[in-house]
């Protein structure tokens, strides 16, 4: 790497502390260089489609957009933060790959309205941009435990360039190269996911800070609230391995293959479908399965703070009217906004370079577009 800013984000050191104490801290953040990009991909009506039952194919286009943007980095052997969202995904890119980035998206975005007839709105915002207009931008990394770091952003700065490339940019014309698409690692096996214990409930939220330059000291508040009312991120996590179930479902299989390959592929279709049938009893009875298992639920991601807390957790009704009760208290104080859905079950989409290591992280959203239907209540509030 001749750029030295092109090694930023890999250069971070992995903070192992509780995030609360990382998000309350303003010197744990670090600005990121003007000369990076903020990439977007974002679904158009996506409420409505997630209304329509589409919601599994909404849920298989975000993560598509996000696996395509973690491959131009990871074949430039560049490490980048990328933020999953249930109907888009965003990612912090080097000026180097931008254009690469922006290539892949636009395949995708070819793939996703031929097969599933969903416009996918994507674009760039130079890092540079952002600081001409005053707003705050800063990261940090995360270490969750040993296999698993993740980006901390403070600021709305990710939110205004989607806003932009969604609504108010042109948008860019690219046309795109003629090899295909590298969704390698794209995974979506597995069925929805019941929380781990009778009696529980899957709850997406997103939380806004009403104050921007303050968002950490609130932010660090409402962390901490949410370990005290559910206990630490494992024991909320709405994802065990007990409640895994490979699914055989033809037309989500179908519609996994169209999202990955943009066409049919009956080899592919074949292939999906024994793994969903009969992988319990042969794929995940072999070691590297055993083993994959128990990394996968470390390799979850079930936080994004990307200038809001997004997060999809499992516990009792009672433990969420606690929980909204909190937070209705800081709403009503001017402090936040927020948006939550609740569900019952959580779905999981997955990308894995190689399951024998820790090459994999697993996307959680919660049942029926959580996030979406979350993002749509806070929108009714703001």
């Amino acid at each position: 790497m001749t750029n030295p800013d092109t090694g930023f984000y890999e250069n971070l050191p992995a903070l192992n502390i509780p995030v609360s104490k990382l998000v309350g801290d303003i010197g744990h953040f670090h600005q990121v260089p003007e000369s990076w990009h903020i990439v977007a991909a974002d679904i158009k009506n996506s409420t409505q489609a997630i209304t329509k039952g589409q919601h599994h194919s909404v849920n298989l286009i975000a993560t598509g957009a996000v696996i395509a943007m973690i491959n131009i980095a990871y074949n430039a052997k560049i490490n980048i933060p990328f933020f999953f969202g249930g109907d888009g995904a965003i990612a912090l890119v080097p000026k180097e790959i931008l254009l690469k980035t922006l290539n892949a998206l636009q395949k995708h975005k070819i793939n996703t309205f031929k097969n599933f007839e969903l416009e996918l709105k994507t674009g760039s915002l130079p890092v540079k941009t952002i600081y001409q207009e005053n707003i705050q931008l800063k990261i940090a990394k995360l270490k969750v435990n040993e296999d698993l770091n993740i980006p901390i952003v403070l600021g709305d700065a990710l939110h205004y360039a989607e806003d932009l490339i969604k609504n108010t940019i042109p948008e860019q014309e690219i046309i795109p190269d003629d090899k295909p698409l590298d969704l390698e690692g794209m995974e979506c096996k597995w069925d929805k996911i019941k929380p781990p214990k009778i009696g529980q409930e899957v709850v997406s939220l997103i939380v806004i800070s009403k104050n921007d330059t303050t968002s950490y000291k609130i932010f660090s508040e409402v962390l901490q609230a949410i370990d005290d009312i559910y206990g630490s991120p494992h024991r909320r996590k709405p994802i065990t391995v007990q409640r895994l179930k490979l699914k055989a479902n033809l037309r989500k299989i179908n519609a996994e293959m169209k999202a990955k390959l943009g066409k049919f592929n009956l080899p592919y279709l074949i292939k999906s479908w024994m793994i969903g049938k009969y992988g319990k009893h042969i794929w995940l009875k072999k070691e590297n399965g055993k083993d994959y298992l128990k990394k996968l639920v470390a390799l979850t991601d079930t936080l994004t703070i990307d200038g809001r807390i997004n997060t999809v957790i499992s516990g009792t009704p009672q433990q969420r009217e606690a929980l909204t009760g909190y937070l209705d208290n800081l709403e009503n104080s001017g402090k936040i906004a927020y948006g939550m859905h609740v569900s019952e079950e959580s779905i999981m989409s997955c990308y894995v370079r190689d399951i024998s290591t820790h090459e994999h992280i697993h996307f959680v959203d919660g049942g029926n577009g959580g996030y979406t239907k979350a993002a749509k209540s806070l929108k009714a509030k703001i």
